[in-house]
């Protein structure tokens, strides 16, 4: 199997370049689909038959939820990858994600407090899938404020990619966690064996809304991860090149 194009990704230059062409594109099609997602969800979709009108918050707390996890799985998979094969591009992509993959998690929280609150009589209670949630936001936390200890970039890349290889535990507790204790939190809707439990009318905005999340965390991760490269890359001979100053 030819590797090659995995290598080229690890080339600061050319990641800059296919990032800056992949930025406006990821946008677009996430202002596109949210918009869709939104007006499908807020408008067009019928009140659910238990819930009313509340239900409606899911357009919002299920994608910035499904979000948090693919963050956190983006993360430790760029971390992985720059600590085993030392790509300066990797660390810089995976340090990207922490404060994205935080902002989503900590909206899936408060989203999904406010959510329980008439669905639950409470903002909170220490259901398995909310506290492991709660882990993973501290694990964010931890992340970057691992990373902001360390004057070193080098060592700061290390220490923080051994944490968030570490931290990729929590993934499966907060999937399976409906399934493996008692819980107060909805089960499985759309990742399950068999159909979704959603009419089209319903689900159909709510795929569109996960689409528009995905799209703008790729987007947000693309600019931080230029940004990221061009700090680490700044005595660099093709960023002066790139900027048009002399050799």
């Amino acid at each position: 199997m030819d590797w090659t194009w995995f290598h080229r990704f690890g080339s600061p230059p050319h990641f800059y370049r296919i990032a800056g062409k992949l930025i406006p594109w990821c946008a677009w099609l996430a202002a596109i689909s949210g918009v869709a997602g939104l007006i499908g969800g807020l408008v067009l979709a019928p009140p659910d038959y238990q819930q009313g009108e509340g239900y409606r918050i899911i357009y919002v707390h299920v994608p910035a939820a499904v979000l948090s996890t693919m963050a956190y799985a983006t993360m430790a998979t760029a971390a992985g990858v720059g600590l085993i094969w030392r790509m300066n591009v990797a660390h810089a992509v995976a340090a990207s994600c922490a404060g994205i993959g935080a902002s989503f998690t900590f909206l899936a929280l408060v989203t999904g407090s406010l959510w329980g609150r008439p669905m639950w009589g409470t903002y909170w209670q220490w259901d398995p899938r909310l506290t492991s949630e709660l882990v993973m936001l501290f694990l964010y936390l931890g992340y970057m404020g691992l990373r902001g200890a360390i004057d070193d970039t080098a060592r700061a890349d290390r220490a923080s990619a051994v944490l968030a290889l570490v931290g990729v535990i929590n993934l499966p507790i907060i999937h399976y966690s409906v399934d493996w204790w008692n819980s107060l939190h909805q089960g499985h809707t759309l990742l399950k064996f068999g159909k979704p439990s959603m009419p089209p009318s319903m689900l159909v905005p709510l795929l569109l809304a996960m689409l528009a999340f995905v799209l703008y965390f790729a987007a947000i991760v693309l600019v931080r991860a230029r940004g990221e490269v061009l700090r680490r890359e700044r005595n660099a001979r093709w960023i002066a090149e790139l900027l048009g100053a002399p050799s």
